[in-house]
């Protein structure tokens, strides 16, 4: 079987097949998603959380990125593979071209995701116009926590719901192949992805995303202290690990997953 590509996740969008991703860091763990039917791995700056324990994704840096998203790719086949870029590492044009490619040419990723509204729109005009395949994010974005004061739901009130969907048109009229919604209201997010014509992946967004997406550690129930309200612990439900993402990729697709309990 050949690797998935965006040609390929565009056509499963239009015939409203739901995508099922998850973020990994590793071979194994990229083996194991790749044979429960995962399409998309996410070599997620949550590494800095999962993996090395820092209080946020904040001191996750390209190097780090590129290591992971090696290992990815060697316990991989056909799983299409996106690397985050951290914090700060597109914070100009330049800084984000050089990067980006960095990710793609030392890293094997296959697109870059970067967090941020309209004010990222020439950033990734510049990178797609180099060949270089953008994800974007909207909502809550963990880059930002500190300023935003915490973990919220964003896209609550009527102003910031209109602005979040302008961002999104502008994001996805600048070049971004796919967007990332992280922890806004479902009907806002239904209201999103049937306004764009490029995925969009919901993560505490509902049901009617194109597709879903969770931490890896979060949906085993592995992540210490309380999972945010839109995760779930699939392995709770099953008696192995490869039962567990088999089963969140079958509840992705079906609909099952999220419940009205997992948004907001």
């Amino acid at each position: 079987m050949n690797r998935i590509n965006l040609t390929h996740l565009r056509r499963m969008k239009a015939e409203q097949n739901k995508i099922a991703m998850l973020t990994a860091y590793d071979a194994s763990f990229s083996y194991a998603l790749e044979h429960a039917g995962v399409d998309v791995i996410l070599v997620g700056d949550s590494l800095g959380m999962v993996i090395q324990g820092q209080e946020s994704t904040l001191p996750v840096t390209v190097n780090d990125i590129i290591y992971h998203c090696q290992s990815v790719l060697r316990g991989s086949d056909t799983v299409f593979v996106i690397a985050d870029m951290p914090f700060m590492s597109y914070a100009n044009e330049d800084k984000a071209i050089a990067n980006a490619a960095r990710l793609m040419a030392e890293g094997g990723a296959h697109m870059v995701k970067l967090e941020g509204g309209t004010i990222m729109a020439s950033t990734i005009k510049q990178l797609t116009e180099r060949g270089i395949p953008v994800c974007a994010h909207l909502g809550l974005l963990p880059q930002s926590v500190h300023r935003v004061g915490g973990y919220r739901v964003q896209g609550r009130d009527a102003v910031t719901a209109d602005e979040l969907i302008r961002d999104a048109v502008a994001l996805q009229d600048a070049g971004a192949d796919m967007l990332v919604l992280e922890c806004v209201p479902a009907a806002l997010a239904k209201k999103v992805t049937n306004t764009l014509i490029i995925p969009v992946i919901g993560i505490g967004a509902g049901a009617e995303c194109d597709g879903q997406v969770l931490v890896l550690y979060d949906m085993l129930g592995l992540t210490p202290g309380k999972r945010p309200r839109f995760s779930y612990d699939f392995l709770a439900d099953t008696d192995s690990i490869q039962s567990a993402i088999a089963k969140y990729v079958v509840d992705v697709k079906s609909g099952q997953f999220p419940t009205i309990e997992q948004q907001y």
